[in-house]
Parts: structure tokens; sequence; C-alpha cells
């Protein structure tokens, strides 16, 4: 018995709907962790010369990861903004991450006065002249933005304490000694990594990196990861049982990694079942074709 075209279809169809997702990348880097807005809004002409600026940061984004300037209006009325990207992306990467920023801004914040727009890859803010916020508190140390992972194990948390102790002070000496805004390594099994506004003088990035892991002692604790961003600099923690040979923690939860071998089987198994039954459908096709021949 012949099987109907739809059918063959509708196979093709579904295999390559099962195998897209293994194509994704885990994440492009686009999501957006902070947003504030100022409630004061621009007027007209000032919109015009907000849209001048965001032009002159994304013409800027293709040659450096940081950039800040000045637009002057026709009113004479300034605006100032700045982009920064991470340092570890490429530029193509950072031209693109700085297009999607200012079109959120000009989203999220629509004719806000002033504005900050975080992405995992980059950042951007802007505010006009003379423009101030008593909301807005300690300007070089405010803290935006915290996000704390799962946390250890009752049982291991004097050990992971002192693995993050020494973690942080890795941090702190690096970017002190070596005059780096930028800072991503492996200490053991946890890989951290720090940023500082690039224009910041090393001893004024350490002071930013060291409230930032403040923040991260008082609010994630024991947490096996924590993301935490100031309004000058930002620092993540992760840790990874599996980056060094054993585990010094047992009965961390390892779910995530599983997770993934689990969707890769799957995928895999979806994959082997779809290709599988094409080449039996090419199999029954040719038979039939002979049968008639």
């Amino acid at each position: 018995m012949d099987v109907p075209f739809p059918f063959h279809s509708s196979v093709l169809i579904l295999c390559f709907v099962l195998l897209l997702p293994s194509a994704k990348p885990v994440s492009d880097g686009s999501t957006l962790l902070y947003k504030s807005c100022a409630s004061q809004k621009l007027a007209q002409t000032q919109t015009q010369t907000l849209s001048s600026l965001f032009q002159q940061l994304i013409a800027q984004s293709s040659e450096s990861k940081f950039f800040k300037t000045t637009e002057m209006g026709s009113d004479d009325t300034a605006i100032s903004g700045l982009f920064q990207c991470r340092e570890d992306i490429s530029r193509e990467e950072c031209f693109n991450c700085v297009n999607l920023l200012t079109e959120m801004s000009s989203t999220l914040c629509s004719q806000s006065a002033a504005a900050r727009v975080q992405l995992e890859r980059c950042y951007t803010q802007y505010e006009i002249d003379g423009f101030s916020d008593d909301d807005i508190g300690d300007y070089k140390r405010s803290l935006l933005n915290s996000e704390c992972g799962e946390p250890t194990l009752d049982y291991v948390n004097a050990k992971f304490r002192e693995l993050m102790d020494a973690a942080f002070v890795s941090v702190q000496t690096e970017i002190l000694d070596s005059k780096v805004d930028f800072y991503a390594r492996n200490y053991e099994s946890v890989m951290l990594m720090a940023q500082c506004e690039a224009d910041l003088d090393a001893c004024v990035c350490s002071e930013c990196v060291s409230d930032a892991i403040q923040v991260a002692r008082e609010e994630c604790g024991t947490s096996l990861s924590a993301h935490i961003y100031l309004d000058k600099c930002f620092m993540t923690y992760m840790y990874h049982p599996d980056a060094t040979p054993g585990n010094s923690f047992p009965g961390v939860n390892r779910n995530n990694s599983n997770n993934k071998r689990t969707a890769a089987i799957i995928v895999g198994g979806a994959a082997a079942l779809c290709f599988g039954f094409i080449f039996l459908l090419f199999l029954i096709s040719r038979s039939r074709n002979k049968e008639y021949h």
C-alpha cells in the first residue's frame, strides 16, 4: 500500500522541527538584565539629539568596545552617553549588541531624559545635561542588579566560603596590580569575570569590584553563582566542580549538566530515527518503482 505524499511531507517537517533546536546557541548575549528609565521626558528637539547620539554610538561600536561622547542639540542642550561591551566578545558581536541596545533603549525608555539598559554582553546609558535624580544615590557605586544562583549544601558551606574568599582576593589583586579593567579567569573550580567602565583608573576600578564582591557576599552568601552589576562595574562568578579533577564539594547539584546530556541524547536519538525512517521510505519507493516497470 502506498504511503500518501502528505505523510512523507509531515515526516520531513517533523524531523526538521526536532533538529532545529539543536542548532541554536545557548545564549546570544541579548538577554535584558536591567533597565532604568527616568520619568522626566525629553522635548521634541531633544529626541532628535538623542537619535544623533545613538547613531554615533552605533558607528563607534564597530571600532571600539567602549565609547563616551556628548551630542549638542540645536537648542544648545547637550546629551551625554556611552556604551561598553564585554572585553571577551568580538567587535562584530559588540556592533550587533550596541545596535540592539539603542533599539531597546528607544522602545523601553521612550523619550526619557536619562536611561540605562544592560544586556549580558553590553550596556548603554545616557542623560541630558543638568539631569538629576535623587533616587540614583551614589552614582559611582549604586547597585543596579543582583542575581544569586542555587545555594550549596549546608555541610560544604565552610569549604565553599574559603574557596570563594581566595577567588575574590585573586580578582581584586589582579585588577589592582595589573591595572586592567577586565578580568576573566578560573580560580580552581570557580569561573570569575569582572569589568569596570573603561575610563576608570585602576584604584577606583579595584574599589568598585570590591564593592561588587561585598554585595555578592552579603546577598548571595553561599550561592553557586552570582551576577552583580554596579553602575561602574560588574562581577560574576560560577562554581563548576567539574573544572578540576574530582569534586571538592560532594553533593553539589549536577542537574544542569545532566539535563544537557539528556537533551543531547534525545536530540541525537530523534535525528537517528528521522533519518532511518526517511531511508526506509526511500527503499520502499525504489521497490515500488521496480514493480511498476
